[in-house]
């Protein structure tokens, strides 16, 4: 594609610019994309999209692509949850509501089982810092704090950049100066991959009601003893950190990230009722404990669920 065309069709299609990045490891970054025009009010957990067009570039090592001509000027997008740096440069909390940035969470996919080649990730590891791409205008999501009262337990659970939206939600939290208990644990594959832990070690040394609980499943020391988010919620671990049993009537369950963790019932679509899926996630775990699941935007309940994953 002639560079004439490519440069007329970022002009048309682009409308924001990368404000900064941060390689944490080759397949692993934070991001921040200033849009041209004034970020819409939004909460945190909500989520955008992000694009690039299929005339851009992919990072090497990346499984093959093949396009047909005609998908060549097409703009390939994707919705990615809004993070948060959760503190600022100085140290001091940030607020996210009211930088002219937004901040995302993105880990590479090299390839796919399926057979076809991801197409977005690739292009966005080629970015640099000034260069244009396209970002959503809408902001949404039902994923987020509206539910929570200043004394609830408030956990926040995710595997990989699942752990995105609740950065926002820890920030917002305490900058309204929460009061009940605040736990966020995220299950990784590798230490490596923990690309906000720095940050999180900071907060709890700040606020004594903030609990973060790392988790690295194929670290050699874990080898035969993998822990994940189910495991520490069925051994009291995670109650032994607040000081205090979970009671369904004043807390409430974010969950986002990998599937399986998440554990979402499947509804019978003759009889009305749910099902669990084969391996147990969180959901199950917790409903046995008196919790119960959203089941729509209507019928709230105190585990909400973002199902977020590469």
């Amino acid at each position: 594609m002639e560079s004439e065309a490519i440069a007329q069709m970022r002009q048309e299609k682009y409308n924001a610019t990368v404000h900064g990045l941060n390689k944490v490891h080759s397949d692993l970054m934070m991001i921040r994309i200033r849009p041209d025009k004034p970020i819409i009010p939004h909460k945190a957990g909500q989520y955008t999209l992000l694009g690039l067009g299929n005339w851009e570039p992919r990072l090497p090592e990346t499984m093959e692509e093949v396009l047909p001509d005609t998908d060549r000027s097409k703009l390939v997008r994707r919705s990615y949850s809004i993070s948060a740096a959760i503190l600022e440069e100085s140290g001091a909390l940030g607020n996210n509501l009211e930088t002219p940035y937004l901040e995302f969470y993105i880990v590479l996919v090299r390839e796919t089982s399926s057979g076809k080649a991801p197409a977005l990730t690739p292009r966005l590891f080629m970015l640099r810092e000034g260069d244009r791409l396209f970002c959503g205008e809408k902001i949404t999501g039902a994923y987020n704090l509206d539910l929570v009262k200043p004394t609830d337990t408030v956990l926040l659970l995710g595997t990989g950049t699942g752990e995105a939206p609740h950065n926002f939600m820890l920030q917002q939290l305490l900058r309204n100066g929460h009061q009940g208990p605040i736990v966020n644990a995220c299950c990784v594959r590798l230490k490596k991959d923990l690309g906000y832990l720095p940050t999180h070690e900071k907060v709890m040394a700040r606020y004594p009601n903030y609990h973060y609980i790392p988790l690295a499943t194929r670290e050699p020391e874990n080898a035969g003893k993998k822990v994940y988010i189910q495991d520490v919620i069925r051994s009291g671990d995670l109650e032994k950190r607040i000081g205090r049993e979970l009671d369904p009537a004043s807390t409430h369950v974010f969950l986002c990230g990998n599937p399986a963790m998440i554990g979402v019932p499947e509804k019978n679509r003759e009889t009305g009722e749910y099902s669990y899926p084969k391996t147990e996630g969180v959901i199950e775990v917790l409903e046995k404990r008196g919790f119960r699941a959203d089941r729509g935007h209507h019928d709230r309940g105190n585990i909400h669920f973002e199902e977020y994953w590469s």
